[in-house]
């Protein structure tokens, strides 16, 4: 099979890429531009996410392998477990929750459901026959590129927010960004 012809393998790891990349993307700009902080299980969430994004990256780039799509569910299980912490840290009646909400429910909630389709579109690829999903098209090198970005994009906003200590339960400021104030006598 060539390179960039057409599989349902193929197809479903590009879209379950783009659906990482957006949910990631969504996530710092939230943080960018209303100001919200994430705090330690979202970004243990977004770790998670990026678990599954460099397992996609691996099939699409070199191929599909059982190993990756077992990365890939592995990340996203472990970013199930910590939403539904999340969720059931503010279960009870009364408790606002943490953080904006989306269509009236927290991105915790949002990244439980997002963790929940990941997963089983994943277990689904894995069924496939011809898994064939080596795809090098502009297509695919975008959304490469994009979530390297995303990536390094998020781990310097987490060095700027947290230091290198532990990040703040309820995060207000970018605490690492006023360590490296100090250091540097600005």
């Amino acid at each position: 099979m060539r390179a960039n012809s057409f599989s349902l393998a193929g197809l479903g790891n590009l879209l379950a890429l783009f659906a990482v990349n957006a949910s990631l993307s969504y996530a710092f700009f939230d943080q960018l531009y209303f100001g919200e902080l994430p705090c330690p299980l979202c970004l243990m969430q977004r770790i998670a996410y990026v678990l599954i994004g460099i397992a996609l990256i691996l099939n699409i780039r070199g191929g599909a392998h059982n190993a990756h799509y077992g990365w890939g569910i592995l990340g996203g299980v472990i970013g199930l477990a910590v939403s539904l912490r999340q969720i059931l840290i503010h279960i009870l009646p009364g408790d606002p929750g943490f953080g904006n909400t989306f269509l009236e429910l927290h991105f915790y909630t949002w990244a439980f459901v997002g963790f929940i389709a990941l997963i089983a579109g994943q277990a689904i690829l894995l069924m496939l026959p011809n898994r064939e999903v080596r795809n090098h098209s502009w297509f695919a090198k975008a959304l490469v590129i994009w979530f390297i970005f995303l990536v390094l994009a998020n781990l310097i906003s987490t060095l700027l927010e947290c230091g290198i200590g532990p990040c703040a339960d309820d995060p207000m400021r970018y605490e690492g960004w006023m360590w490296l104030r100090q250091r540097i006598g600005f």
